[in-house]
């Protein structure tokens, strides 16, 4: 998914934006930014650089059956809507991305709060993390129970405490302390990810395979109007995982990263494979570098499968807008909402456009 197809269109485009910007504006702000015309072109629609706010969803790389494919699509479209939302309504970008991955949380048909996989108990085990760009601040929690949206709690962490993780039973009592409602462990629970559980209890299961297969973890990339950018990330870990068993998602760096002066990035893949090439951080260093998000999360997923022949998928946006959703796995469901158009796909190389208003 390339942002930015046509880049000598885009450089002339700000070039002469730049230049309107430098006529009207003698307050010496920077704030502004010029209204593109809508166009429903691929090309164009894709063009839309310095367009903020923008937001990016996916919910997991791997191989989605076909009688979950929709259900998928249509959970990512939603909740970049929700996202998207926040934003228009002038909120932080922080604000957006938590409110996107709450959505997600609260959908079954992804690997995040309710209908997180089940670890070798049988029992939901829970990680999220937040970042924001603008201060650097993050939170995380890893291996929570009893929580319906950890990404909340996540951010909670972030807010009222000096830390940046914290986990298990301790996340717990701070929620507690912070009043955020506990929920019964089998209520996360659903039938699918029971049946998927005792199916991989057999010895010859592949749980790394099985986790890339069916159900994502799930995640959020945003710019507001301000120009400020946040990532937030949510996962129940891997299928029939050790007890205590953490993965990328809570790790600053593997699970998400955020920074004003990059972009963001939400991972999703095989936890083990990110956190060995601390893959979030990584694709941020090369834009850092002048790359593209989308060169910049081919390079990061490359190397990742070279070094630790891992597969997965991440979402990237930087600082002007570009964005871009991309994976070496089967399929990754992702959406954007830009400029009130929603971008989505699925499969590798798709792209369906459709107004923001569109229910559909």
């Amino acid at each position: 998914m390339n942002c930015c197809r046509n880049s000598e269109h885009c450089s002339a485009y700000m070039d002469q934006s730049k230049r309107r910007r430098g006529r009207r504006e003698g307050d010496g702000r920077k704030s502004y930014r010029p209204s593109l015309r809508k166009e429903r072109s691929k090309r164009l629609s894709l063009c839309l650089v310095g367009m903020l706010p923008v937001l990016v969803v996916h919910g997991g790389a791997g191989q989605i059956p076909k009688e979950r494919v929709e259900m998928a699509s249509a959970g990512v479209r939603a909740a970049a809507r929700a996202g998207y939302a926040v934003l228009q309504g002038g909120r932080s970008s922080m604000d957006a991305v938590v409110e996107a991955v709450t959505n997600l949380e609260n959908n079954p048909s992804f690997n995040a709060g309710y209908g997180s996989v089940l670890n070798v108990k049988g029992e939901v085990e829970m990680d999220a993390i937040v970042m924001d760009g603008r201060t650097l601040a993050s939170g995380a929690v890893s291996a929570v129970r009893n929580i319906a949206n950890p990404i909340q709690l996540a951010r909670l962490v972030m807010e009222q405490t000096s830390h940046l993780c914290l986990t298990a039973g301790g996340a717990g009592q701070f929620a507690r302390a912070m009043g955020m409602p506990e929920v019964p462990g089998d209520s996360l629970i659903t039938e699918y990810a029971r049946m998927r559980w005792k199916k991989n209890l057999a010895p010859n299961a592949n749980p790394v395979e099985s986790q890339m297969g069916k159900m994502g973890t799930v995640g959020a990339v945003a710019v507001d109007e301000d120009g400020n950018i946040a990532c937030a990330t949510s996962t129940g870990g891997m299928l029939n995982k050790m007890e205590g068993r953490v993965g990328d998602t809570a790790c600053i760096g593997c699970g998400g990263y955020a920074d004003n002066r990059a972009g963001a990035v939400s991972p999703t893949g095989h936890g083990e494979a990110i956190m060995k090439v601390t893959l979030a951080r990584l694709i941020l260093f090369h834009m850092a570098q002048g790359m593209s998000p989308e060169e910049a999360s081919d390079l990061g997923l490359a190397t990742m499968k070279e070094r630790v022949e891992g597969l997965g998928g991440v979402v990237t946006v930087d600082p002007q807008g570009r964005w871009a959703a991309r994976f070496t796995s089967t399929q990754m469901a992702w959406a954007a909402a830009q400029g009130g158009t929603l971008h989505f796909g699925v499969f590798s190389g798709e792209d369906v456009t459709q107004d923001i208003g569109d229910p559909s």
